[in-house]
């Protein structure tokens, strides 16, 4: 009889052994081929796609890695049942199942905020002024008036020629960029033509040039504050070319970032 016992016990332990193996080998396949196609796929233009892609890439694994430890928690359970392991293993394979779905729970949440829609600031006439309220100093009361006084007369909002100057010049009057912009508010010279700049040089010139400027993208994009900043770094031309969205160049898409962070978090706080 014991013999029978310990021989119906091997055999279980066995076929316990068995199936865990053969769903270890099942999933490996299946995580190594989703690495695969993972590397194959060619990479966006879209930051924001990006994200997305690999979010999405990586809750597929995780999905398939809680599936593969609640085989092996099954396994371990059963054979901590017969006696044949200790609690310390089962409790670890528990651990490991509760780790693996605490992250697919987050990988979600990060998949639904990137799937929310962006709220982008709109500046239309007669709405007033966003942000006219806000306090802000370049620290030369002689600009700070110029930016309120053409900023006033041209309907554009004061405080959103600052950020724009600020990350343009740093309010150096002098400034000239390595693609030729030039002054405070870096036109470059065929927009301070077409504006009656004569001097980018001068403060008031540059002021009302790059304002009018700024007046007209977001008269041409309907007020959208994203798509006029995109519009003075690369143009107007850039993005109508892509359908009035902001161009998939890294340096335009980190001068709106920046500029917007600063404006929306003044007007919010």
């Amino acid at each position: 009889m014991v013999i029978e016992h310990i021989s119906s016990s091997f055999i279980k332990t066995a076929l316990l052994l068995g199936i865990f193996m053969f769903g270890f080998i099942l999933v490996s396949p299946v995580q190594a081929q989703t690495t695969t196609t993972e590397q194959q796929t060619p990479a966006s233009s879209d930051p924001k796609s990006d994200l997305k892609t690999s979010l999405n890439s990586l809750l597929t694994l995780s999905q398939n890695e809680v599936q593969r430890l609640e085989k092996q928690h099954n396994v371990s359970h059963d054979l901590y049942k017969d006696g044949l392991i200790a609690r310390i293993e089962l409790e670890k394979t528990e651990q490991a199942l509760a780790d693996a779905r605490a992250k697919v729970e987050d990988l979600t949440k990060q998949i639904a905020a990137a799937n929310a829609p962006v709220s982008v600031p709109v500046m239309t006439p007669g709405s007033g002024l966003i942000g006219s309220s806000t306090s802000w100093s370049t620290g030369n009361s002689k600009i700070d008036t110029l930016i309120r006084y053409y900023g006033t007369q041209h309907g554009v909002d004061p405080y959103l020629i600052y950020c724009l100057m600020s990350q343009e010049s740093k309010f150096s009057a002098g400034a000239t960029s390595y693609k030729g912009a030039q002054g405070l508010m870096q036109l470059m010279p065929d927009t301070a033509a077409r504006y009656g700049v004569t001097n980018p040089y001068d403060v008031a010139q540059s002021i009302r040039g790059g304002t009018l400027y700024l007046k007209d993208l977001l008269k041409m994009f309907n007020g959208r504050v994203d798509l006029a900043l995109a519009g003075y770094n690369a143009g107007e031309g850039a993005v109508m070319k892509y359908r009035n969205t902001i161009p998939p160049y890294s340096e335009t898409r980190n001068y709106v970032r920046l500029i917007l962070q600063r404006y929306t978090k003044k007007q919010s706080s």
